[in-house]
């Protein structure tokens, strides 16, 4: 019997109609293996072996022009032939009258369901603008999610972003990449006495935002946090994130192509697949919970 996986979080890359310029040498994330995903990929490459069968997955913007982001979408919807949604690129910093007409010309693609801005150490700033947060309530007032972009750690940012989501319990909130858990906790020496502290702040934003249950969150981009992650260390996260949200607010991912610095995208699936999960726990993790957050009607 097949495993059907609906991937939650992946990037499938158009370079010859696509801008990408963070894909460049030269531009940021100054990754020394960043030539490894400067290439096309298309839905083509996001292969898996028995007994898992991939059904669907939602694509996250992957900067194919950060001005015009709908024809980041149009491309998608042209060329994929799998049941997939899109989380779009749109810059929060807009004017709202500028805003809401991206975001109309957004929403006349169907498979639109949410968008990012990616905010990271800029959570704080960005987030205490009145333009962020009102194009934000525009978002909820919409019914598309946000995905969250940002180290839970960052405390400061953790509490501005408590404030917003008391005052739009209407927005559904995505963590992208566990809400970047510690790089040590990665590895097999979490028990250690110096990494408990990191541990711990990262443990508090999880518990912060699981008192919300309009937000959910997407373990994924292991690759970024720590390039030698150890199995353990997947294992702990993933059990921390469902002790916090609970196993229907958690989804399993791949950060496709970026997982290919660690290892091929059947691997990452295979490994999850023997960490142990039920077979309740995993469908949920690989295949429900990505439908209900992300609206699939399958």
């Amino acid at each position: 019997m097949k495993n059907k996986i609906i991937d939650p979080h992946l990037h499938l890359f158009n370079l010859t109609q696509g801008d990408y310029h963070w894909l460049s040498q030269e531009s940021p994330p100054f990754w020394p293996n960043k030539k490894r995903i400067h290439h096309n990929f298309s839905e083509q490459a996001l292969t898996l072996d028995n007994p898992l069968e991939l059904a669907g997955f939602v694509h996250i913007e992957a900067g194919f022009d950060n001005n015009q982001p709908w024809r980041e979408i149009a491309w998608l919807e042209s060329s994929c032939r799998l049941p997939f949604k899109a989380v779009a690129g749109i810059d929060l910093t807009l004017d709202e009258n500028v805003f809401i007409q991206r975001i109309q010309q957004l929403l006349s693609y169907h498979s639109v369901v949410g968008c990012r801005h990616i905010l990271d150490e800029q959570a704080y700033h960005l987030l205490s603008q009145t333009k962020v947060q009102n194009n934000l309530a525009y978002l909820a007032k919409n019914q598309l999610s946000f995905d969250l972009q940002m180290p839970l750690a960052d405390e400061k940012s953790m509490g501005l972003l408590m404030y917003l989501l008391n005052r739009l319990p209407a927005l559904r909130l995505i963590i992208n990449h566990a809400g970047w858990p510690p790089k040590q906790a990665m590895s097999s020496t979490i028990g250690a006495a110096n990494q408990q502290e990191i541990w711990q702040h990262w443990q508090a934003g999880l518990e912060t935002l699981s008192q919300y249950p309009h937000c959910a969150i997407k373990c994924s981009g292991w690759e970024l946090i720590n390039e030698d992650y150890k199995i353990e260390g997947l294992q702990a996260i993933i059990s921390q994130c469902m002790a916090t949200f609970g196993e229907q607010r958690v989804m399993l991912g791949s950060n496709f192509p970026l997982v290919l610095f660690q290892q091929r995208y059947n691997e990452l699936w295979q490994s999850y697949y023997t960490l142990g999960l039920s077979d309740k726990q995993f469908a949920a993790l690989t295949y429900a919970n990505t439908a209900y957050w992300y609206k699939f009607t399958l």
